[in-house]
C-alpha cells in the first residue's frame, strides 16, 4: 500500500512538472496594444481589429486603442514615447510615414529614426465618392459641374494620402476642388451624407457599404485594376484621367526594439495575415494581404518617401 502511494505521488509530481513549462510559456506571452490614429469605424480601425483577432493566440491579450487626430500624428507621438519592449505598436496607412515628412514644416517625430519597422500589412487603393449634393454618376459629369471655389471634397485629415489624392486628381483632371479635412473617415462620411461636402476621397472600404445602399456613389477608383468590393466602378484611367495611386498599411514599434522582439512581432503578423480566414476577410474589405519582413517595410517606405517628394513639392503645400 505504501509503495503504491509513493508511486502515485511520484506520477503526480511528474505530471505536474510536465505541465510547468507549458504554464510558464503561457504566462510569458506578452500583451500587445495596437494604437490606431483614427476613430473607431474607419479603415485603419477595422484592419487593426481584424489583425487583433488573428494575433490573439500569440499574445496574452491584444487590444486596439484609438488615438485619433492630426492625421495619425497623435498616435505616432504616443508610440514614439512608449517603452521599446514590443508591447505597444502603431498600425497606420503609409501617409504619415511617406507624406508628412514632405508636407509639414515641423514634425514631432522622424519617420525613419524614431520607429522600428515591423511589417507591411496590406496594399489598398482609393475611391472618388460623390455625395447626394453632387448629383453626378461619373467623372465626366463631375468635371462638367466642377466650379472653382465651390466644389468641395472631404478627407480623413489635412496632409493625409486622400488629401493629396484630391490634389493630384485636380492636377491631372484640370479641376479645382476645395479641400475640407475631417478627423477620420467616419466624420467625413457624415458630412458627405448631410450634403455639407460634394465629394470625398478615401479608401474604398470607407464608403463601399454606403455605395451599395445607394446613399452615395463611388464614381472611380484610383488603382490599376477595378476594386473587387465595387467591381462595377471603373478606374480613373478608364475614364480618361491619367492617374494611378495606391498605398499600404503597416505596423511600427518605437525605435530601439531588440531584433528578436521585432522579428517575433513581424513573424506573428505575417502568419496572421496569411491565414486563410483572415486573408479572406482582408480581401473582402479591399485589402491585398502582404505580411512582410521589417527590411521589406523599410524598403517600401524609402521608395515612397522618394516617390512623393516631387509631386508634393510641386503643389507648394507646406503645413505648420
Amino acid at each position: 500500500m505504501f509503495k503504491r502511494t509513493l508511486v502515485a505521488s511520484a506520477l503526480a509530481l511528474a505530471a505536474t512538472a510536465a505541465l510547468l513549462p507549458a504554464q510558464a510559456q503561457t504566462s510569458e506571452k506578452p500583451p500587445l496594444k495596437i494604437v490606431v490614429g483614427f476613430p473607431p469605424g474607419g479603415s485603419a480601425d477595422l484592419l487593426a481589429r481584424l489583425l487583433a483577432e488573428g494575433l490573439k493566440n500569440d499574445f496574452s491579450s491584444v487590444i486596439v486603442e484609438n488615438k485619433p487626430g492630426a492625421g495619425g500624428r497623435i498616435a505616432l507621438g504616443h508610440v514614439k514615447r512608449a517603452p521599446a519592449d514590443g508591447q505597444t505598436v502603431v498600425l497606420l496607412p503609409s501617409g504619415p510615414m511617406v507624406l508628412f515628412p514632405h508636407v509639414y514644416k515641423k514634425l514631432d517625430y522622424d519617420a525613419v529614426t524614431d520607429f522600428t519597422p515591423i511589417s507591411l500589412l496590406a496594399h489598398f487603393q482609393f475611391s472618388v465618392v460623390a455625395g447626394p449634393s453632387a448629383g453626378v454618376k461619373n467623372v465626366a459629369e463631375m468635371l462638367a459641374k466642377a466650379a472653382p471655389g465651390k466644389s468641395t471634397y472631404g478627407t480623413p485629415g489635412q496632409g493625409t494620402l486622400p488629401h493629396f489624392m484630391g490634389v493630384m486628381f485636380g492636377q491631372k483632371a484640370g479641376a479645382e476642388l476645395t479641400h475640407v479635412p475631417f478627423q477620420g473617415g467616419g466624420p467625413a462620411n457624415t458630412a458627405l451624407l448631410g450634403g455639407h461636402i460634394d465629394y470625398k476621397f478615401d479608401v474604398v472600404t470607407e464608403t463601399a457599404e454606403l455605395h451599395r445602399a445607394g446613399k452615395v456613389r463611388i464614381i472611380a477608383v484610383t488603382g490599376a485594376q477595378r476594386d473587387p468590393q465595387v467591381p462595377e466602378v471603373p478606374t480613373l484611367k478608364e475614364q480618361g484621367v491619367d492617374m494611378e495611386a495606391t498605398a499600404w498599411f503597416a505596423m511600427y514599434g518605437p525605435a530601439g526594439l531588440k531584433p528578436e522582439v521585432r522579428d517575433m512581432l513581424s513573424a506573428a503578423v505575417a502568419k496572421a495575415v496569411r491565414t486563410p480566414a483572415l486573408k479572406t476577410r482582408l480581401l473582402e474589405q479591399g485589402y491585398e494581404p502582404v505580411g512582410s519582413t521589417p527590411a521589406e517595410l523599410a524598403a517600401a517606405q524609402k521608395t515612397d518617401l522618394q516617390r512623393w517628394a516631387g509631386p508634393i513639392k510641386a503643389t507648394g503645400i507646406q503645413l505648420d
